[in-house]
């Protein structure tokens, strides 16, 4: 008995780290800098460095606050040889049009062009060769293993450290010039703005919808694929042990209540983005969304209809429980990556973030199986030794006096295993 006292305790403190681990593991992932671990094959080296939002873009640099100059290397990544790329300043206004280009792509014989392009329009420019409005030298480009990297040194119009960015890819057209971008999607997001002092880059042309939609990512992604499968993990084996009963319940009941709140919260973000949709739609994820946001109400519901323990509805009542409790774990999963291939994030580190937490919890799952089964079976033992030979099958592990069918029959679900009574 004591050791089932110190195991309790022991067993919750472990779930509370798990629960911690994960939910770190998510909301640190936004705060990974990738472009800092980068290093150039030339050995160059860049003080700052900025993870673009869209298209799969990084802008490094050194500023010299002596001269006012920038020497900068602009990378662009997952494009092929038919495509050229581009990044630009904006001296008057925040979109394409009035932008001064850097721009690179590779010839038909191999070798790669890189050349200043005033943009004088967004439709049917050709990127053609000319002067831009500020100094530019050293222009350069190189393209290995599907990333082309642009490389210059800049004086920033009017000296100015703060500047509007554009960047973009498109294909090549027949003859060998670049042809249109498209015109929907990252393609017409990927602006802002960047401090070339203070290394702060801001995303503009939606920026805040961008906000939004990862706002709305980690708060599904915590409560629907975090808390959620915590809480089923805590009811499930912490009632193993005697003195676990009512802790579970209430470490249960806490993890699904607040995953529930926190995933109403995360379902309206997503439902005034959908509203705020202009030609994008997500529909299965949206549909989903709307499934789990109205199966995992009727469970808050049917707590308050749970039949008394006496009852002799109370069994179906406890199917019916489990049965839509591991039916919102399974959606959620796989909503959440829907929604993650959605965010069109750069080198997709939300989606790693969370195939780690999955893989986490289950190889807590796996040997928390076993070590729960090996004490029920031993407990088995040594309860035919002691002659009781009480046996009884259920939900739940119970206090001596009910079943876990009678008991343990609260939260979003959960499995069953032999047990047996004190």
């Amino acid at each position: 008995m004591a050791r089932g006292i110190i195991r309790t305790p022991l067993l919750g403190l472990y779930l509370y780290a798990l629960l911690l681990s994960s939910w770190m593991m998510l909301l640190s992932c936004n705060a990974q800098d990738n472009c800092s671990k980068y290093k150039f094959s030339s050995n160059q080296v860049f003080s700052s460095c900025a993870d673009l939002p869209y298209l799969n873009a990084f802008l490094h640099w050194n500023y010299d606050t002596s001269t006012g100059k920038v020497q900068l290397a602009y990378r662009h990544t997952s494009v092929d040889t038919s495509k050229w790329v581009a990044w630009a300043i904006n001296p008057t206004s925040t979109g394409m049009a009035g932008s001064q280009a850097l721009v690179a792509y590779q010839l038909s014989n191999g070798s790669i062009r890189a050349y200043t392009s005033p943009i004088t329009r967004t439709s049917g420019t050709t990127l053609a060769e000319g002067a831009l409005s500020f100094d530019v030298s050293d222009i350069s480009a190189n393209y290995a293993s599907g990333e082309m990297t642009i490389f210059a040194t800049i004086t920033p119009p009017g000296n100015s450290t703060t500047v509007n960015q554009v960047w973009q890819d498109g294909p090549i057209a027949s003859g060998g010039t670049p042809g249109q971008h498209s015109l929907s999607g990252s393609n017409v997001q990927s602006s802002g703005s960047i401090n070339f002092a203070s290394g702060l880059a801001a995303a503009g042309g939606g920026s805040s919808r961008t906000r939004r939609k990862n706002i709305h990512g980690v708060l599904n992604a915590v409560s629907w694929g975090v808390l959620m499968p915590v809480g089923v993990i805590a009811a499930r084996y912490l009632k193993v042990f005697k003195s676990g009963d009512p802790a579970w319940f209430y470490l249960h009941v806490t993890c699904q209540s607040s995953a529930y709140i926190v995933g109403v919260a995360g379902w309206a973000t997503g439902l005034k983005l959908g509203s705020e949709s202009k030609g994008i739609t997500y529909t299965t994820h949206r549909i989903i969304g709307i499934i789990l946001f109205c199966l995992a109400t009727l469970q808050v519901f049917a707590l308050l209809m749970r039949p008394n323990k006496d009852n002799k509805n109370r069994k179906y009542w406890n199917v019916y429980h489990h049965m839509v409790g591991y039916s919102v774990i399974i959606l959620s999963c796989i909503n959440i990556f829907k929604g993650f291939d959605a965010l069109n994030n750069p080198n997709k580190k939300w989606k790693r973030a969370y195939m780690g937490v999955l893989i986490s919890l289950g190889v807590n799952f796996l040997w928390l199986e076993a070590y729960t089964w090996f004490i029920v079976l031993k407990r088995q033992e040594s309860s035919q030794e002691g002659g009781t030979g009480k046996v009884s099958y259920g939900y739940g592990n119970g206090n001596g006096q009910e079943t876990g069918a009678d008991h343990g029959s609260n939260g979003f679900g959960y499995g069953s295993r032999p047990h047996y009574d004190a």
